[in-house]
């Protein structure tokens, strides 16, 4: 059986759980969020592995650069990335990773840019779906009407995460 590193952090925002497969980051989520055993379960199917805890450098250089995000200190991630899914919910994630700091999109322009401007309830589901949060920027969309919907840490996280981001352009 493989092995996930996975270790946990508190921070501003609640507690995170960090996990990593094969030296890239493959988890970055609320510890406490409502679909937790969905996204895990995904994760450990999907690599055939359990979940250890266990530190590594990438989880160590993951944490540093979170807290860095979370202090204003750091807008972009350089971390090496592991998505598991399908290869519908990749595309959603790699078009999210395209919105940029400080700005916000919507479910149905995820889905005109993987050309899919029919999917916009699938897009939805890939993006609550997405285990790497902050870092493929989930919280970066909102509805069609301008009104902040669905986050897997809360609608308060979410609007603090906005904000933050909106403080902090240059």
């Amino acid at each position: 059986m493989n092995q996930i590193n996975i270790q946990y952090q508190k921070t501003k925002i609640g507690e995170m759980v960090l996990g990593s497969f094969d030296e890239k980051l493959c988890l970055l989520d609320f510890r406490y969020r409502k679909m937790r055993r969905t996204v895990d379960n995904r994760i450990r199917k999907s690599l055939n592995a359990d979940f250890i805890i266990c530190s590594d450098k990438v989880l160590e250089k993951t944490r540093e650069q979170l807290e860095e995000y979370l202090n204003e200190d750091r807008r972009k991630f350089n971390i090496p990335l592991l998505m598991v899914g399908t290869n519908f919910q990749k595309s959603v994630w790699k078009s999210l990773m395209e919105v940029s700091y400080a700005t916000t999109s919507t479910y149905l322009q995820l889905a005109k840019n993987i050309n899919n401007a029919n999917a916009v309830r699938a897009v939805a589901n890939a993006n609550g779906a997405n285990a790497i949060n902050i870092i493929i920027p989930c919280h970066r969309i909102i509805g069609s009407n301008g009104e902040l919907v669905g986050y897997g840490g809360g609608l308060p996280i979410k609007k603090k995460l906005l904000k933050l981001e909106q403080n902090n352009k240059f």
